[in-house]
Parts: C-alpha cells; sequence; structure tokens
C-alpha cells in the first residue's frame, strides 16, 4: 500500500535518494506537484514552464527552472542532456477550449521534438507522456482497457492518440516509454465539491449520462514514482474505482452538499468526449494500490 507523497518516504525511496536527474516539461497543476515531491526526495529536477512569471513560483520545487517551449527544438535537445528520466505534462494555456488546431500545436512538434532528441541523448531510459483516457471518445458506456482503439473521429483525440504514438514509436531496449492516460484530474484546490458547487442549480448540455472517470493528484504522483523506480513502460489508465455517470456524480455532490441539483438539457449536444467505463487492472496487476480508489465527494 502506498502512503501519500507527502508522508515519509519509503526505505525504497531513501536508496533511490539522489540517483535520478528528471526533467518535467510542463509544470501545470500535475507537473508542479510532480517536481516538488521528487525535490523533496533528495533527486536533481529540472521544471520547464513557458511563462517568465513562473520562475520564482517553481524555484522552491525545483534543482532548476527553465523557460522554454516544446516547439523549440534546440531548448528540448540541451534540457535532455544528462537527464535520465523525462516527463511530458503539457496542455495548451488557455481560460477557455481551444480549436483542434491550437491543440496539435501544443502537442505535435513537442512530441517530434523529444524523439529527436531522444536519439542523441544516451542517458535518458525513461519518459513518461502524461495523457488522458478521452482518447477513448464514445464507446456507449462500454467497458475500455489499455487494447481498446482509440477514438480517431474527434480532432482532439486524433491529436492526444497521435502523440502517444509518436513517443511509444521511439522505445528501444534502453529506453521505456511510459504512457498514463489520466481521468479527471481532482485535489487539493480542485476538490470535486468546489467544482460541481459552481454549476449547481444551471443548466447543463446533453443528459448526463455518459460515465465519468477521475483521479486523485496523489495517486498520479505515486504511480509516476512507481513507474519511475520500476523503469516499465507502455500504456496504463489511471482512474480510480468510481464508476458513474456524470449526473450520478452530479446528483450525489449535490445532495451530500445541500446544493440544488444540475438540470440537463438533452436537447442540446454534451461537451463531453469521453462515454467509456475505463478499466485500471492493469496498472494494479503491475502492483499498484490506489491511495484514494474511491472519488472523494
Amino acid at each position: 500500500m502506498h502512503t501519500k507523497p507527502s508522508d515519509t518516504v519509503t526505505a525504497q525511496q531513501q536508496n533511490h535518494r539522489n540517483l535520478h536527474n528528471i526533467a518535467i516539461i510542463g509544470c501545470g497543476y500535475v507537473g508542479t506537484a510532480l517536481a516538488r515531491y521528487w525535490y523533496q526526495q533528495g533527486h536533481s529536477v529540472t521544471a520547464t514552464t513557458t511563462r517568465q512569471e513562473r520562475v520564482t513560483e517553481l524555484e522552491s520545487d525545483a534543482t532548476q527552472v527553465v523557460v522554454m517551449k516544446g516547439e523549440d527544438s534546440q531548448a528540448v535537445g540541451s534540457l535532455m542532456q544528462n537527464q535520465d528520466t523525462v516527463v511530458l505534462s503539457i496542455a495548451p494555456i488557455s481560460d477557455r477550449q481551444v480549436d483542434a488546431e491550437v491543440y496539435r500545436e501544443t502537442y505535435i512538434p513537442t512530441a517530434k521534438n523529444l524523439v529527436a532528441a531522444l536519439q542523441e541523448t544516451p542517458s535518458v531510459k525513461q519518459l513518461f507522456y502524461l495523457s488522458s483516457c478521452s482518447v477513448y471518445g464514445n464507446k456507449k458506456g462500454e467497458w475500455v482497457d489499455e487494447t481498446s482503439p482509440v477514438d480517431t473521429n474527434n480532432e482532439y483525440n486524433q491529436v492526444l492518440g497521435e502523440t502517444e504514438q509518436l513517443l511509444l514509436n521511439s522505445a528501444s531496449k534502453d529506453v521505456k516509454i511510459c504512457i498514463l492516460r489520466l481521468g479527471g484530474i481532482y485535489g487539493p484546490k480542485r476538490e470535486l465539491t468546489k467544482r460541481f458547487a459552481r454549476i449547481a442549480g444551471k443548466t447543463i448540455p446533453g443528459s448526463g449520462q455518459t460515465f465519468t472517470s477521475w483521479i486523485h493528484l496523489d495517486d498520479i504522483i505515486a504511480t509516476v514514482d512507481f513507474l519511475a523506480h520500476r523503469r516499465l513502460g507502455g500504456i496504463y489508465n489511471l482512474v480510480n474505482d468510481f464508476n458513474l455517470t456524470i449526473r450520478e456524480l452530479c446528483d450525489l455532490v449535490c445532495d451530500r452538499q445541500g446544493l440544488e441539483r444540475i438540470i440537463w438539457d438533452d436537447t442540446k449536444p454534451s461537451y463531453r468526449f469521453l462515454n467509456a467505463r475505463v478499466s485500471n487492472q492493469k496498472i494494479k496487476a503491475a502492483g499498484y494500490s490506489l491511495i484514494h480508489p474511491q472519488t472523494i465527494v
């Protein structure tokens, strides 16, 4: 059973102190937390950001901070020198939904530059890409696992799937490529209760009958750490054991918080890309035990 990342490190983690040079490309909510965790374990962590104003904030969570963009091939190549673990955790920077072309411009050039740099950087032994379970698309509520086909109809999912494949194709006997397909992320400052409270009583497009998958920030950090120590590669779904439709989850949260239930308008299409029940059996079979197996509501 894994302790929370904030808890005392295990003997195994103590043995790994100072053994890894780690680069984290993209330090948003997850990347920053991962950098902080590994930095506190004594690893050498290089954190990247695209914004100069975030440097001071990140300096307390990393050995060094680099301002760069993944589309800059020279910057990517320089970043990866002497690293042995690289984490790609990026997303378009916007307060609203961006179009598919912006999605493509965010992911594909970065992935291509990483693949090219890997060929010139023998020190790198493992690369993580934090992807999304949304790549499965609308499977009409059926169960999916890592062998299920990804969605090729939705333009956003096409980009995520292409990014995964670009990176997976660069795997070799010396370099493990590990893809984590994450559920919806929640945790400190992103609590589900707060998220749904903002839309309580409002009308939302769709029937609410699409299945939803979630994962706590603690489990993302602990899983990446678990897989890094074992130098594992391949694709892993990372979701908890909670299988509810978005309507069921919203009703549960609103009822527990004494809030007005959300109203669903099934005359309008849902904004959600994913409608599938996502299996987490593969990561469990690898030996990982979820810290938060049930969504906290």
